[in-house]
């Protein structure tokens, strides 16, 4: 029984001894899109950054829903240093979503649905002090969907016709701010 304390004394020792950072995105959040994650050292020029994006808009632009929520690990390479200067990323996500495709944006229908993205980020840390750096960066990639599609006007039923789920499949950019990240 005693090993278990040990262990995890161990575990955390380990843990505040690599680079950790916590990250909130400013730029999602002037847009009430909270976007949190955690980037931690793997290599020597290698990082796991994993985060969170969702959206509680019951509406969005009047009638359309515009609810999500978006799950994100990558793998980046930085060029320079570990948490300063450019780095690239690749990455594999799940979504879950409600919300009017940006291409039905003047009509009455909206979708809801799941979804994986694979793709990549390109960005920049900028460091403030030792335990502050910004983070920008922008990413996309393939995004397949599987929804259903409905009318956001109160008329019954699907607008698609597919038996179980319609599928979307399409390069798009889906990320991108300016991470405030502090090291733990």
């Amino acid at each position: 029984m005693k090993k278990i304390p040990a262990l995890l004394v161990l575990l955390v020792s380990i843990q505040l001894q690599s680079q950790t950072f916590v990250k909130f995105n400013g730029a999602t959040a002037l847009l009430a899109i909270p976007n949190i994650g955690i980037e931690t050292s793997i290599g020597e020029k290698t990082t796991f950054s994993a985060d969170v994006m969702a959206s509680f808009w019951e509406s969005f632009n009047g009638n359309n829903p515009m609810k999500f929520v978006t799950i994100t690990p990558e793998i980046r390479y930085h060029f320079k240093e570990k948490y300063n200067g450019f780095y690239v990323g690749a990455h594999i996500g799940a979504d879950k979503y409600k919300l009017q495709k940006w291409d039905y944006w003047d009509t009455n229908k909206y979708e809801d649905g799941f979804g994986y993205r694979i793709g990549a980020t390109v960005g920049y840390n900028l460091k403030l002090s030792d335990k502050f750096l910004l983070d920008f960066f922008v990413g996309g990639g393939w995004h397949q969907g599987f929804y259903k599609g409905y009318y956001n006007d109160g008329t019954p039923g699907r607008y698609e016709k597919a038996p179980h789920w319609n599928k979307s499949g399409e390069w798009l950019p889906y990320r991108g701010g300016v991470m405030i990240s502090y090291k733990l």
